[in-house]
């Protein structure tokens, strides 16, 4: 099987929307919650919608849900190399 992507999983309705953040809101983000990028949850590479989106390791990736309750719920992870 190939790495290329047979089709975009972002169209999916049960896929939330991935979007790789510049360096100035991820620094933004650091500073806002006072950790370090390595801290965030993390996300390989090889995901689906990683690949999707172009992700490259060392970039962070917002992940925006819908929410019953919060109205939309926002996640941050950081793109390690796949294994």
């Amino acid at each position: 099987m190939t790495d290329e992507v047979r089709f975009n999983v972002l169209n999916h309705v049960n896929v939330p929307l991935h979007v790789i953040l510049p360096d100035d809101e991820v620094k933004a983000l650091l500073k806002q919650f006072g950790i370090v990028k390595e801290q965030l949850p993390k996300v390989r590479s090889s995901d689906p919608a990683v690949k999707v989106i172009n992700g490259a390791p060392g970039q962070v990736v917002k992940i925006t849900r819908r929410s019953p309750t919060a109205g939309t719920a926002t996640a941050y992870r950081l793109i390690v190399e796949a294994i």
